[in-house]
């Protein structure tokens, strides 16, 4: 369980549901405004299917926002942002900025660099601790990530996992960070054989071990996949031979990364994983709000899908028992491999998430 973390300030430019999470007031399909029309070309996004059209807007003035977190960090460097600050004149760009661009997400470790490993990761645990903020990191180097789909990569083998999980906890520093482990590396291991999954297991068990080791104050999530992949009790037993279950490498579960699932459905399938896990009474879960505001498609569509629309806000004060966090792990906007390659910006599809 997550502690410290939020408060409540800033919640006027925002709706605020029934559990104190914020809500976004949804934007008019076309910005009305007078503002050129310049087209925007960049291309950067990370993960699924969404529709994309080109507005014809006007700028009216600042578009509501939701409410930003005081206590969650948001990195100066992403891609969102360099977008925004490259197309001032871009009809869509307010409401990209104050929508995606101001709130505070996770930061991505996907390339296996060993020999830079620590100080980007130091660099993003010390602007959070210069500014007092808990930052969210993910790891995201397992060997076979993606069952070779479309964020196919990683390290060789295992022993060069370890190494770069050793050299990625030595950036944490010693104060609270968020760290997401490996997203679909339990829920999605199915493509690999039971010696492969054991390995992989054992090494999920001891990146907890040694992140929590260096960083006491780390809080440490596990791959729990979504309400519409794995039933609960399946899952659990996942995540318990991966080290979830214990309080010397898990603080608890993850769910909906890069996906669409409803807030409330991720809430009642996150406990039913807690409820079936067992360990210690104060493991929680945090939940990817980033993308599901229309719920998923029913299709099951992921990769972009039309129609979807950024969550309730990042926030670490959820008002819902063993609910530690709602985050922003997958950045709006940047593609699931459909609307571009995996993991880069789409100025389009940001917009129609955003709108």
């Amino acid at each position: 369980m997550i502690k410290a973390l939020d408060d409540e300030r800033g919640a006027n430019t925002a709706k605020p549901d029934a559990a104190g999470a914020t809500l976004l007031v949804p934007l008019p399909d076309i910005p009305s405004t007078t503002a050129s029309t310049k087209a925007s070309s960049s291309a950067s996004a990370s993960a699924k299917p969404k529709k994309s059209a080109v507005p014809s807007p006007t700028k009216t003035g600042r578009k509501r926002s939701a409410a930003v977190s005081p206590s969650l960090y948001r990195h100066p460097e992403s891609q969102v942002l360099d977008w925004v600050r490259e197309h001032p004149d871009d009809p869509r760009t307010e409401v990209i900025e104050s929508r995606i661009a101001d709130q505070p997400a996770a930061v991505w470790f996907a390339d296996f660099t060993p020999s830079t490993i620590t100080s980007r990761v130091r660099a993003v645990t010390s602007g959070a601790a210069a500014q007092g903020r808990v930052p969210v990191v993910v790891p995201y180097a397992i060997p076979d990530r993606d069952c070779g789909g479309a964020s196919e990569g990683g390290a060789s083998d295992f022993a060069a996992y370890d190494g770069w999980i050793d050299d990625f906890a030595a950036g944490l520093g010693s104060r609270e960070v968020v760290v997401i482990l490996e997203p679909d590396s339990i829920a999605q291991a199915d493509c690999l054989s039971e010696a492969q999954r054991a390995d992989r297991f054992e090494a999920l068990a001891r990146a907890g071990r040694v992140l929590k080791a260096a960083d006491p104050k780390a809080h440490v999530y596990y791959d729990a996949g979504h309400s519409d992949w794995n039933p609960a009790a399946q899952q659990a037993a996942l995540l318990k031979q991966a080290g979830a279950a214990s309080a010397a490498s898990s603080d608890g579960v993850f769910s909906n990364v890069s996906n669409f699932h409803a807030t409330s459905a991720e809430i009642a399938y996150d406990r039913q994983v807690l409820d079936a896990l067992g360990g210690p009474a104060d493991l929680g879960a945090v939940i990817d709000t980033s993308r599901n505001g229309n719920g998923a498609p029913a299709d099951g569509q992921w990769c972009d899908p039309a129609g979807r629309k950024i969550g309730r806000a990042p926030t670490l004060n959820t008002g819902e028992a063993r609910i530690d966090g709602y985050l922003w792990v997958k950045l709006p906007g940047e593609s699931d491999g459909c609307k571009g390659a995996a993991g880069t910006f789409t100025a389009s599809y940001a917009y129609d998430l955003a709108r």
